[in-house]
């Protein structure tokens, strides 16, 4: 696969936001899921780094298409999952995972086609790409220059430099006035109100920033890491080779949760919540996000 031409890759670079790094406290005091691995807390140094201010979205994935010819993992496969109440015709698509009945196997799903073959990303350019795997994400990033940000890195950006608070903008998942974040309401699987105004994805830039000007850290899409799910984060590891855990096939980390989050089934919609899905999955409500490191940005 080509790579982009060294002005574009420089253009998506500069798009990035610098981050000082720091010590912070990463993790949860205690957890509701405890094979998350999300809690305890423990303290780390992350050292500066270069992050994204949004999750790519279906305008910046298509460009990357249009230079590369890129074919996803759920193109090449054929289907996708979608979650059903976005479906026209629910009954259509019959086959589920075991234990998930709401996500539906759709032929023809895959980014570009989000619902399925009768459906398209025309009027959602600047919505979070979807039906991404991991491989997908880190094809993009290869072409970009780019990599994924490392587990350490994306909890310390999303936490806005505020210290022990459970999302981006403190510790209250919405003021009485406004939502924050773009998750479920309602009764799920059954009923999604919509009260944050929307039912499925959100434009990227969707709510307020968080204290380091990104927006979306959580809910919305799951965004994949540079992590393994078995890997405790006990401590900020950089691979010489940012990629080479590709090699291990474990399920990789997802972080930030997404629009069907609900506190009666998956609460993960927190700046420390973790979960995990396996290399070569896709679904509509995973995406990513990029990062770089701050030394390897080339001075204009």
């Amino acid at each position: 696969m080509n790579k982009a031409s060294h002005e574009k890759q420089e253009q998506l670079r500069a798009h990035l936001v610098p981050i000082n790094g720091g010590f912070f406290e990463m993790g949860a005091r205690t957890t509701r899921f405890p094979i998350d691995l999300d809690s305890p807390r423990r303290r780390l140094k992350v050292p500066p780094f270069l992050i994204s201010p949004t999750t790519v979205s279906n305008q910046e994935y298509a460009d990357f298409v249009s230079h590369t010819g890129y074919r996803t993992v759920a193109e090449q496969e054929g289907w996708s999952f979608v979650f059903y109440l976005l479906l026209q015709d629910p009954n259509r698509w019959q086959e589920s995972p075991p234990g998930l009945p709401w996500w539906r196997k759709v032929d023809g799903a895959y980014w570009g086609c989000p619902e399925g073959p009768d459906s398209n990303t025309e009027d959602r350019l600047d919505h979070p790409a979807t039906h991404l795997c991991w491989y997908d994400a880190v094809a993009y990033c290869l072409w970009a220059g780019l990599r994924l940000p490392y587990e350490a890195e994306w909890e310390y950006a999303a936490r806005g430099g505020l210290t022990n608070k459970k999302f981006p903008w403190g510790s209250t998942m919405h003021t009485a006035e406004n939502f924050l974040m773009n998750t479920w309401q309602g009764d799920f699987p059954v009923e999604n109100t919509a009260e944050d105004g929307y039912v499925g994805t959100a434009p990227v830039t969707s709510f307020p920033p968080n204290g380091f000007g990104l927006f979306n850290m959580t809910g919305n899409v799951w965004e994949w890491v540079d992590a393994s799910h078995g890997e405790l984060p006990r401590q900020f590891i950089r691979p010489d080779q940012p990629f080479a855990s590709a090699l291990d096939q474990q399920p990789k980390v997802q972080r930030g949760g997404s629009y069907l989050c609900h506190e009666s089934y998956c609460d993960r919609y927190h700046v420390h919540s973790r979960s995990c899905n396996d290399m070569d999955s896709s679904t509509g409500n995973c995406g990513f996000r990029t990062a770089a490191d701050l030394e390897t940005t080339t001075k204009s």
